[in-house]
């Protein structure tokens, strides 16, 4: 089985790099599987200074892959996910996702659940849900940590897309910079980190995500339900199909 992501960890630097661009870093079971693998190695390897979680391909992260949850695996892919967001906020070392491709749905979690977001500025986002007839359930606990609540409002609710420049703006990214200046930005936060004393720091880490792991723990389980609920549900059906087909779902004709 070819592995879909991968783990590297040098000077102190461990980069997991997610390699399915296949079905665009979607986050299958296979996937999820390895990113927590990787996550756990990672973090729990006292040499580790900061984890950079990136891609390769075009894209970042496409959100749930629906050819799964189409086939009624739709809780465990919640539940998963659920987990990576515990296992990032979690981790002592800083967390920084680069991102130099698009991000969508479950995707943007992953984005809030970090630390750090740096991104290519030609990057765009979208909270897709509701498009394909289901709702950002599990991923709203780390993003409504995050960003504005109007903000949160009004993309959750249209599924339109936003630019990098307002990702910034409503707090879901940290910093976006051209293309080309995205690893020369990278080593310039590494370098600010690394002053930084690594007890310290998983100390700081705790008190900035003490409401938010509250929230996960609090919420979690009904979030994966309610997930559960709308993927097996008539609109999420015809979603997916229309979604997997190219064409346009019922609401939308």
């Amino acid at each position: 089985m070819t592995e879909l992501v991968h783990l590297s960890i040098e000077k102190g630097v461990a980069t997991i790099t997610l390699d399915s661009p296949h079905n665009r870093n979607a986050l299958s079971r296979q996937l999820t599987e390895e990113l927590s693998a990787h996550l756990a190695t990672a973090t729990g390897d006292d040499t580790t200074r900061f984890v950079v979680l990136t891609h390769t391909g075009t894209v970042f992260c496409s959100g749930a892959d629906l050819s799964e949850s189409s086939n009624g695996d739709a809780s465990t892919g919640t539940r998963a996910a659920l987990g990576l967001f515990h296992q990032i906020i979690d981790a002592p070392q800083p967390v920084i996702a680069v991102l130099r491709g698009p991000v969508r749905a479950g995707g943007t979690g992953l984005v809030a659940a970090a630390d750090v977001a740096l991104v290519a500025d030609h990057v765009d986002f979208a909270f897709a849900e509701v498009a394909i007839g289901v709702a950002p359930a599990i991923i709203s606990i780390p993003l409504l940590a995050k960003i504005d609540a109007r903000a949160a409002a009004r993309y959750f609710l249209s599924a339109a897309r936003f630019d990098a420049d307002e990702a910034v703006r409503i707090g879901l990214i940290t910093e976006a910079v051209p293309e080309s200046d995205v690893d020369t930005r990278l080593a310039e936060m590494l370098a600010g980190f690394r002053r930084t004393a690594p007890r310290a720091v998983a100390a700081t880490k705790r008190l900035l995500n003490r409401a938010l792991r509250a929230d996960l723990d609090a919420y979690g389980p009904e979030m994966v339900t309610l997930s559960t609920q709308l993927f097996t549900g008539e609109e999420a059906r015809a979603g997916m199909h229309a979604f997997l087909r190219k064409t346009a779902p019922p609401w939308a004709k």
